[in-house]
């Protein structure tokens, strides 16, 4: 049985994707591999389902049916933190959905504040509050993303929220230079530790700041997770030149989440992790440019993306 959860929410923590079959039903076996191959790779947490999931365009009966898959292989892992991500905007619906949660058996929490329809700020904080006092004391990470919700909050907010709620333990940063947040985070009371997200395109800068781990998608996780060990191992050159590798790559898929996605589920395919790289509509059909690109990640790549083990 898990212990701290929280504590296992760092290094490399990926945001499983969701692999559909080319009509574009949920493809559960290939869903099942991915989950298998990710915990192969040491990995001490994962994530479902967020932006990389296209939870947007999952049923709640597929949602819950896909968690149920990822939860059925972390149960019995006392080293594996499952985090399961509660996105709904109403709050009840939010309160209601994270207990469930819990119940099913997610060791963490990840809460995406509410933002359709631009909800003032006071609401904001009202639903986050609420979601981590009826999941007490299950830690929640709050995943802060200005740019795909438009909600801006500042390091002095969540230090109160954290205050009045101890349970909230991580923050998740998706913003442009997340570096000063995540020291500011740091450095509050009580102090918050913080994954970088956006694909890991401030990774260097959020490591640099204080940040304890990585959040991005699940296709080439070995890459993160070299970046993640030469650090570790105090080769911080050599992490920054891996890097900058494939800050080439990520900079291009990163200019829009859709494309990101689908190239992610590309690559996927082309290693063998799922079977069909189907995005559900509205998508970005990859081009011909951009699936050379894809080509040339994965030479470049090669010798960090092995096929599955099975």
């Amino acid at each position: 049985m898990i212990g701290d959860a929280a504590e296992l929410v760092a290094g490399v923590s990926p945001v499983l994707e969701v692999p559909f079959d080319d009509a574009g039903h949920v493809d559960f076996t290939s869903f099942d591999r991915l989950v298998a191959h990710l915990l192969a790779t040491g990995i001490s947490s994962a994530m479902f389902p967020g932006f990389a999931s296209e939870f947007y365009k999952l049923s709640d009966r597929e949602r819950s049916q896909l968690r149920e898959h990822f939860l059925a292989q972390t149960r019995s892992l006392d080293t594996v933190a499952a985090i399961i991500s509660i996105t709904e905007h109403a709050t009840e619906l939010a309160k209601a959905g994270a207990v469930t949660a819990v119940e099913a058996g997610a060791d963490v929490i990840n809460l995406l504040p509410p933002h359709l329809l631009s909800p003032g700020r006071d609401a904001v904080l009202d639903h986050v509050r609420a979601v981590l006092a009826a999941v007490a004391p299950v830690p929640v990470v709050l995943q802060y993303a200005p740019a795909q919700t438009g909600i801006s909050l500042d390091a002095n907010s969540i230090a109160s929220l954290a205050r009045a709620h101890p349970n909230l333990r991580l923050v998740k940063v998706e913003s442009a230079l997340p570096g000063a947040l995540i020291e500011e985070l740091r450095n509050g009371t009580p102090p918050l530790r913080a994954l970088v997200g956006y694909g890991g395109l401030e990774m260097i800068d959020g490591v640099n700041h204080g940040a304890i781990g990585v959040q991005p998608g699940c296709s080439f996780v070995e890459i993160y997770l070299e970046i993640w060990g030469r650090i570790q191992r105090s080769d911080v050159p050599g992490a920054r030149a891996l890097h900058g590798e494939l800050l080439k790559y990520i900079s291009h898929w990163m200019q829009s989440v859709e494309l990101i996605i689908a190239a992610e589920k590309t690559i996927s395919v082309r290693r063998g992790l799922i079977n069909s790289a189907h995005c559900r509509a509205p998508s970005h059909p990859l081009d011909r440019h951009e699936m050379r690109i894809i080509d040339e990640f994965l030479s470049e790549f090669a010798e960090l993306l092995p096929p599955p083990s099975s």
